[in-house]
């Protein structure tokens, strides 16, 4: 892998241990391949899921594993997302079916039950990826990630979320948009039906962009001050890019955003320790490009 990546070939420091193993959870298609779901438009509903498939204890091979939920294959154009501890992803699936109607690019949900989500299977590399793969430039990454907070940000908050919805969340106050709280190279697939996509909605709760945008900064940043990271200056300049295209503060809540992120449980060994450094990194180029 070239400079250009944030997840190393042979990764040595908590953080790039962290990326690759979410580089490596999806099949890596690129870009430039045909969307296996081209021949379903976008305006069109997807075709009927097999329901007992969906419902089986074993529904097809494991696409991703992540650090709460499961993502299997159903079949080319169907993925079953499932909870290991049985959560109700109620919540998770009115957010994403509210962004959904407000053309947000995110899958669609098409069945929920329980900790059973049947959602809409994308196509193509996720960003973190196409990095690894020289096929997206930094400046250009940065890009996307700013452009999907941006439309991320302007879908208000759905009717009826409020308070009652906040107990996974005690430090983070409800806000009048929706955020996604975990918007990161590695979460956002390059497809050619929707463009880049986001995915993983666990975290998603209505909130302030400045919360959004302060953790996403964090999340490079752990990347960047990792020692010894052999990919710590690439990390630096998404970083950095990705700082000078927001028009939101990624100060006003960046201590909310560290303490989010130090007691996140699916931090691996080590990677926790960063969170402070990183706070460091993303107030001090903040501070550098307002006096230059």
């Amino acid at each position: 892998m070239n400079s250009a990546g944030l997840a190393p070939s042979d990764p040595t420091t908590p953080s790039e241990r962290r990326a690759a193993e979410v580089a490596e959870s999806y099949p890596p298609d690129l870009p430039t391949q045909p969307d296996r779901r081209s021949t379903v438009p976008v305006d069109q509903p997807l075709p009927p899921v097999d329901e007992a498939l969906a419902a089986s204890a074993e529904p097809g091979p494991i696409l991703a594993s992540g650090a709460t939920a499961d993502v299997f294959a159903l079949d080319d154009v169907h993925v079953l997302r499932r909870y290991r501890s049985g959560t109700d992803a109620c919540s998770e699936v009115h957010l994403l079916r509210h962004v959904v109607a407000h053309g947000f690019p995110a899958p669609a949900v098409l069945e929920a039950s329980g900790p059973d989500l049947v959602m809409e299977r994308l196509h193509g590399p996720t960003l973190l990826q196409a990095l690894a793969a020289g096929e997206v430039s930094l400046s250009d990454a940065a890009g996307i990630l700013h452009d999907l907070h941006t439309r991320l940000h302007a879908i208000p908050a759905p009717a009826g979320w409020g308070p009652d919805h906040a107990e996974a969340w005690p430090q983070v106050t409800s806000g009048s948009v929706v955020v996604h709280l975990d918007l990161h190279p590695g979460n956002v697939f390059l497809t050619e039906t929707h463009g880049p996509a986001l995915v993983d909605w666990a975290n998603a709760r209505t909130g302030t962009p400045e919360l959004d945008v302060s953790l996403t900064a964090l999340i490079i940043a752990e990347v960047a001050v990792d020692a010894g990271g052999v990919y710590s200056q690439a990390a630096r300049a998404l970083l950095a890019a990705f700082l000078a295209a927001t028009d939101v503060d990624p100060l006003a809540e960046l201590d909310v955003a560290a303490a989010l992120r130090a007691q996140d449980p699916s931090l691996v060994p080590g990677e926790r320790e960063l969170v402070p450094a990183a706070a460091v990194l993303v107030r001090d180029l903040v501070q550098v490009a307002a006096h230059p």
